[in-house]
């Protein structure tokens, strides 16, 4: 139990610094609710009630459920807050406030009126991945970009602001991120050659506080020259435009569509970018900084502190936008601030989040291939790099031809389906795509709001393993290694959540919601929900009963095929054919199921 009072001090310290939240920060400590998506702001999602555990998970059994009314994927979760449900749905991005002293009577209704022109411009579906709550409002960034406050108690809009243009690709999938007195959000396009973005707004007002472009001049990127790091290096002057040939940087990708964490002692968020525009490597020489790039930002002006560069060049469409997992651990008998991040690469990242000082990055999968690892040593000059299999390099084997059996797929060991951390096992619990790819890139022009993709793919299981798509797995992050897995057949695409009751839960494609043993991965307990699960678990507290919430609804990257009702193998950015089987198993669908022990 020493973590778990470690991380309920670290709460407190940060409820005393949190100048303009320390209602949020209060909110987050509180075990009874589930007030930020990532259940706080290190993204641990890991909940101290243990009501439910172990000894009784498999006597649950469903309390009720809610249709949302919408038929596409359904990512993130509910928030509560108090006696209130805050529940969102994929476009057109409805918000139903439930009450739950009320036996889940709706309380009030947001549906915003969206061009569904939109639609063709989001890649991968029409998802979002849930409303954020700060100081009495409910804040929601629409598919069309517009960020809206709503007020909590009646849902009127109490200010709204567009943050983006889709008639040029930009648009939206993610949460924000409510920290201190501002509310922080992303932008998603990268395959319409979308400059990425991190914006900051004002909780009061939305006024404008700061944006941090991911490449461009150092005025863009806010970066100092001198005083923001890379592997410990001054960056140096116009390190966001001389990786780039002539201005492909400004078409260059690097969008920034995933999750959010917050160091409030450091005055530090941390995000990822993704990759950089076109998919066809051959089109942008160079390293193409800094996409692809783990971020550290100061809270209140956007300024960088330091950068690390997972991928240089990427040539698979390694998006780096998965979350960072904040920790404090032990390393070489000192306690240590951590990051840890399992990027789509297939590569899980240990850093010194203060610093950026990287400490571990090894393979979370066994199957990936494109690279042989990391350059570990910090005198060399590949400090921090991966060395490139050449068999596997889209750009060495050269345009229109069709690179095969890259492992991990485009989609990533893992995507943004977040991991969730115990402080009591000092695990990671993980889900993860077990799908290589064959990869053709090709020539591709830019039009203004036109996809800007310039590759062919095709995804199937990894080779010479179980057969399967996906794998649960825990992971150590001070050793590199998988402690324990569990093989999936298809993808696992849904949020994990781990409980101080030593059960972990997470969602099927199938749509299973599955509890399994922190400690083994013994499986504990399963019940098939209405559709597939691409949504991330909760959990909450109601008159002293602990409830585990989930959202199925197939969808995403992985379900795209079957929420778009598409049926040639290439469609979906290769994914339709590499889950073709799923439509033997669920359908659509777009329900939160709610689950309890018996009275």
């Amino acid at each position: 139990m020493k973590k778990l009072a470690l991380l309920t001090s670290g709460i407190a310290l940060c409820a005393s610094m949190a100048a303009a939240n320390d209602g949020l920060v209060a909110d987050m400590a509180n075990p009874n609710q589930w007030a930020i998506q990532t259940g706080d702001y290190k993204n641990q999602r890991f909940s101290q009630l243990d009501q439910i555990n172990a000894e009784n998970v498999g006597d649950l059994q469903v309390a009720w459920t809610f249709s949302t009314g919408v038929l596409r994927g359904h990512e993130g979760s509910p928030l509560v807050v108090g006696d209130t449900m805050y529940l969102h749905t994929p476009f057109p991005n409805i918000v139903y406030a439930l009450d739950l002293a009320n036996e889940g009577k709706i309380k009030w209704k947001y549906e915003p009126k969206q061009d569904p022109n939109v639609i063709p411009v989001m890649c991968c579906d029409t998802v979002n991945r849930g409303v954020a709550y700060a100081e009495g409002k409910i804040f929601l960034h629409q598919a069309d970009t517009t960020v809206v406050a709503l007020n909590a108690d009646t849902g009127a809009v109490e200010w709204s602001v567009v943050n983006g243009d889709p008639s040029i690709g930009e648009t939206n999938t993610a949460t924000v991120l409510p920290v201190k007195d501002k509310v922080i959000v992303g932008i998603s396009g990268g395959e319409f050659g979308v400059r990425g973005s991190v914006t900051a707004y004002n909780i009061a007002d939305g006024s404008l506080a700061w944006r941090a472009y991911s490449m461009g001049p150092d005025s863009d990127i806010l970066a100092d020259p001198e005083n923001t790091t890379h592997l410990g290096q001054p960056v140096g002057a116009d390190s966001g435009t001389n990786t780039w040939e002539g201005d492909q940087w400004m078409i260059g990708g690097g969008t920034t569509w995933g999750w959010y964490s917050a160091d409030l002692e450091e005055n530090l968020m941390y995000y990822g970018t993704g990759n950089p525009s076109t998919w066809n490597p051959a089109q942008r020489p160079g390293d193409n900084r800094w996409s692809m790039t783990i971020m550290a930002r100061d809270i209140d002006t956007g300024m960088a502190k330091w950068f690390y560069q997972m991928t240089p060049h990427d040539e698979w469409d390694y998006d780096g936008i998965n979350e960072m997992i904040l920790t404090e651990q032990e390393i070489d008998g000192v306690e240590r601030k951590l990051l840890t991040h399992f990027d789509r690469n297939g590569l899980a990242y240990t850093m010194d989040r203060v610093s950026g000082e990287l400490l571990v990055a090894e393979k979370y999968d066994p199957a990936v291939n494109w690279t042989t690892g990391v350059d570990m040593d910090p005198a060399s000059e590949t400090y921090g790099r991966p060395a490139v299999v050449a068999q596997y390099s889209t750009e060495q084997n050269g345009e229109d031809v069709n690179s095969t059996g890259i492992c991990p797929a485009a989609l990533g060991t893992k995507d943004q389906q977040p991991a969730a951390y115990s402080p009591e096992t000092e695990l990671f619990y993980v889900p993860t795509n077990h799908v290589c790819m064959d990869y053709e890139p090709f020539r591709v022009s830019y039009t203004a709001g036109q996809p800007y993709v310039g590759a062919t793919l095709a995804m199937y299981p990894a080779p010479d393993s179980h057969g399967g798509m996906g794998n649960f797995i825990a992971w150590d992050n001070i050793n590199g290694e998988i402690e324990w897995s569990i093989p999936e057949q298809f993808s696992v695409w849904s949020g994990a959540l781990a409980t101080a009751g030593d059960v972990v839960f997470y969602g099927t494609l199938e749509g299973y919601l599955k509890a399994v043993s922190t400690t083994d991965g013994t499986e504990l307990y399963r019940f098939k929900t209405p559709s597939g699960i691409i949504g991330n678990v909760m959990t909450y507290m109601h008159d002293d009963k602990q409830y585990i919430g989930i959202l199925s609804g197939i969808g995403g990257w992985a379900g795209i095929g079957l929420a778009a009702g598409l049926t040639n193998p290439n469609d979906g950015l290769g994914a339709v054919g590499g889950y073709a089987a799923l439509s033997d198993y669920t359908a659509l669908g777009g329900q939160l199921t709610v689950f309890s022990l018996p009275n």
